[in-house]
């Protein structure tokens, strides 16, 4: 039987018993915390020793935790976590790397990549981790989980180290969709789901052209399980980044500079909406903590170091751009799919990176990513990271994303779905 030291999930391990009420909905679940969230008694480690030596111990525990706990789920531990949230490879130079138990060579995801292997790995039923740019959505597609990032600001984040509050959502990983749902009924405080389904699916083709992945095998079975449960003419099409470009004109703004045009294939739109994200991301991770960062000189890991040194050189510039992104790109999403319309896209560009792969030659894979995370990040809609199985022995997955509130819609429909699509491998 594997152990926490065969995959180095676990930054703690320490059980906390549920605290049952008369309703118990996930009474015999075990779950894992990243090491962001308050704990009472305990240091939250945020990623890096310099934090965890110059913090106190939480005197609360956060509120998500305690729901959890409520609902008659046992705590086994806290999990290993990129420095300051500030990645999406998973890899902490001080802590080490969580294995990742689908591609033993390939990065687990960040930046909540212990609670992601936790759950591929089976030492924990479910995992709770948090998502700024995508560090939710990366790890489950990395390590071939179900991940979701609910609507921002419908789950508390009190108890929880801040990132960039603009983008910052708890979300939590299972590798079952009734889990998934099961967990997403306690934290969203939702009824009975049963009688929800969508009115539309929009495939997204030109988000599909960024994968490294054939298309058709990806988006063949959301389609045939979409028309076998909710008939023909429920799929539709568009060209994703045409459309945010007539309807986001905020974008122009960021249309020079890190939006590289020459790249083999790129989506211009989204490439301005992923700098328009992380300008603002770093704009308030620095007023989050660059004080402590300034008195303490914490000693940071590569590619970490030099995020934090980027940030710590923002000002406000285009600021009041990135914000006015946010509103036109929620309006437009809402307006594209509906009350019940849901947008399929890609994950991420492709399978995880080899373990320490140089960064300039992840340079262009992560420009797609961003592009692609970017969408449900700006809008603040949720999105679930659904895994289709493997392609050459690697995961793969696809992302559905819906409405800012219609959480429940898209937990109900991925559970209905996954009964015919089923994991998938293609040699």
């Amino acid at each position: 039987m594997a152990t926490d030291n065969d995959f180095g999930a676990f930054m703690e391990k320490f059980i906390i018993p549920p605290t049952p009420s008369s309703s118990s909905p996930l009474q015999g679940l075990t779950f894992a915390i990243k090491d962001i969230f308050d704990v009472e008694g305990h240091v939250t480690g945020f990623g890096n020793p310099d934090w965890l030596r110059t913090h106190s111990a939480a005197t609360s525990t956060a509120p998500v935790v305690s729901a959890l706990l409520a609902a008659g789920a046992t705590s086994v531990g806290s999990t290993v976590m990129d420095e300051m949230a500030y990645s999406i490879n998973g890899e902490n130079a001080h802590y080490g790397t969580p294995r990742n138990p689908i591609a033993l060579d390939r990065v687990p995801g960040g930046s909540s990549s212990g609670s992601a292997v936790a759950v591929a790995a089976g030492l924990a039923d479910f995992s709770v981790g948090t998502d700024t740019g995508g560090s939710v959505r990366v790890p489950a597609s990395y390590c071939g989980v179900f991940g979701i990032r609910p609507s921002h600001g419908i789950v508390t984040t009190t108890g929880v180290v801040p990132m960039a509050q603009s983008f910052d959502t708890v979300g939590w990983f299972a590798r079952e969709p009734a889990i998934l749902r099961r967990v997403g009924c306690v934290l969203l405080q939702l009824p009975d789901l049963n009688d929800m389904k969508p009115s539309k699916m929009i495939i997204a083709d030109d988000c599909f052209k960024l994968s490294s992945v054939p298309p058709d095998w990806m988006i063949r079975s959301i389609v045939r399980a979409a028309e076998k449960l909710f008939g023909g003419e429920i799929v539709k099409n568009v060209n994703l980044g045409d459309y945010i470009e007539e309807k986001v004109p905020s974008l122009k703004h960021f249309m020079t500079g890190d939006v590289v045009t020459s790249r083999e294939f790129n989506i211009p739109l989204l490439e301005a909406l992923s700098s328009s994200m992380r300008l603002l991301q770093r704009f308030e991770f620095k007023k989050n903590h660059g004080e402590w960062i300034e008195s303490t000189k914490p000693v940071f890991g590569p590619g970490i170091s030099e995020r934090v040194e980027q940030a710590m050189q923002t000002t406000f510039e285009k600021i009041d751009a990135c914000r006015s992104a946010t509103v036109e790109l929620r309006s437009a999403l809402s307006d594209l799919l509906g009350d019940d319309g849901v947008l399929i896209i890609p994950t991420m560009p492709g399978p995880p990176p080899k373990l320490q792969t140089d960064a300039s030659q992840l340079e262009i894979f992560r420009g797609r990513a961003f592009g692609l995370l970017s969408v449900a990040g700006v809008s603040g809609f949720c999105q679930v990271s659904i895994p289709l199985g493997l392609h050459e022995n690697l995961p793969v997955s696809v992302s559905m994303v819906a409405k800012h509130g219609s959480d429940g819609l898209l937990l109900n429909l991925v559970e209905a779905l996954w009964k015919d699509i089923g994991p998938q491998v293609c040699l």
